[in-house]
């Protein structure tokens, strides 16, 4: 199943059901019933964005059912970057998912043992002999 990145900033209204409720966006996701889309990991992140969710989905429909769900629910303004493994940019292939990814998941989720490799264009390559 494909993978995609939701990114979330709190809206004003979203600021002050979090700080009312620090575990709102997790109990949020816990709570959440998205046919075809599940949430994998959540993490709370500094910077541009407020939150980062890896989300696997069926199809983009139900990523956008999951992505407005979890923005109603905590007030957030989500953002939704489909993942592309990136060994699959230099291989041709179509593939997507985490058993593709060679990652493992924080919480444990499984991975695969493949590498992620930028590509060569052959022995005279930087970086090989």
């Amino acid at each position: 199943m494909p993978l995609y990145f939701l990114v979330g900033t709190l809206t004003e209204q979203g600021q002050r059901m979090v700080q009312r409720n620090p575990d709102l966006p997790v109990e949020a996701v816990r709570e959440l019933q998205a046919d075809g889309a599940q949430v994998l990991s959540q993490y709370a992140v500094l910077g541009r964005y407020d939150f980062v969710m890896l989300v696997q989905a069926e199809d983009n429909q139900a990523v956008a059912r999951l992505s407005l769900e979890v923005g109603v629910r905590v007030g957030m303004h989500i953002e939704t970057l489909p993942a592309l493994t990136v060994g699959v940019l230099s291989e041709g292939e179509e593939r997507t998912g985490l058993e593709e990814t060679g990652v493992e998941m924080a919480d444990g989720a499984p991975g695969s043992t493949a590498e992620w490799r930028i590509p060569s264009d052959g022995p005279d390559s930087p970086g090989t002999s």
